[in-house]
């Protein structure tokens, strides 16, 4: 049996929610992502995959709120997305461009926006640019279940992480569905929604010696829950 991942840099600073944005900066833009590496801040960021399934950093399904355009990220190809511009004037990063400025000194937490069960492809988007980069402070995460089970044959030894959130569930289908998330998953750390905590699951979690980060922080309040409920935040500026 192969050793578990090494999961000690998961904690060590926070994580600047879709890079330091505001202030001019748009979100998931490599001007964001500088910032957060400037202020020594470790990235979260979102990850689609282009329709000829190279991996690109963005949060949305389409591309109407960030470029004002219609077509899903999904539907066009990888030349047609080099060139739409962000807000800030800044193209969409492809990940292997984040990940090349991260080095492997910048921990990174690449959250996969795949829906439904058919998470293959763009897994192996993301797998493959990994394969070409330092990834030893990459750790990869979904709200989907089958991407960290995914990725355990994709990538055997990355930091695997599984996305929770109880908002919107009821208290009985919420606890069904993150003990079927967890079993199908077998992460190595867990991302809690802040709304969340504190929790007898991720109470449970932590005392297992699981890694909890928590997000989206934003206020001094979400800051004192968190130091007392998990391990490191991910966060937005409260005045963005």
């Amino acid at each position: 049996m192969s050793a578990p991942p090494d999961t000690g840099w998961l904690t060590g600073r926070p994580f600047a929610h879709r890079g330091l944005h505001g202030g001019g900066r748009s979100e998931n833009g490599m001007a964001a992502f500088s910032a957060a590496i400037d202020a020594g801040h470790g990235i979260e960021c979102d990850v689609r995959a282009s329709r000829d399934g190279v991996a690109f950093v963005f949060h949305d399904r389409d591309l109407a709120r960030m470029a004002g355009r219609p077509e899903r990220v999904s539907a066009l190809d990888a030349a047609t997305l080099d060139g739409v511009r962000l807000p800030d004037g800044g193209a969409i990063p492809r990940l292997s461009d984040l990940l090349a400025k991260c080095s492997g000194g910048v921990p990174l937490l690449v959250e996969i926006k795949a829906e439904g069960q058919e998470v293959g492809p763009l897994c192996r988007a993301v797998a493959r640019e990994l394969a070409g980069t330092d990834a030893r402070r990459v750790a990869i995460m979904s709200f989907n279940p089958r991407v960290a089970r995914r990725f355990a044959r994709l990538r055997r030894g990355q930091v695997r992480g599984l996305i929770v959130t109880q908002q919107g569930k009821g208290r009985w289908r919420g606890a069904v569905e993150r003990a079927l998330a967890l079993w199908w998953a077998k992460p190595d750390f867990l991302a809690c929604d802040i709304r969340d905590l504190p929790s007898a699951f991720s109470a449970r979690a932590r005392a297992r010696g699981m890694p909890m980060l928590t997000w989206t922080v934003r206020t001094p309040d979400e800051r004192a829950r968190a130091a007392a409920h998990a391990d490191q935040i991910i966060f937005e500026l409260a005045d963005e």
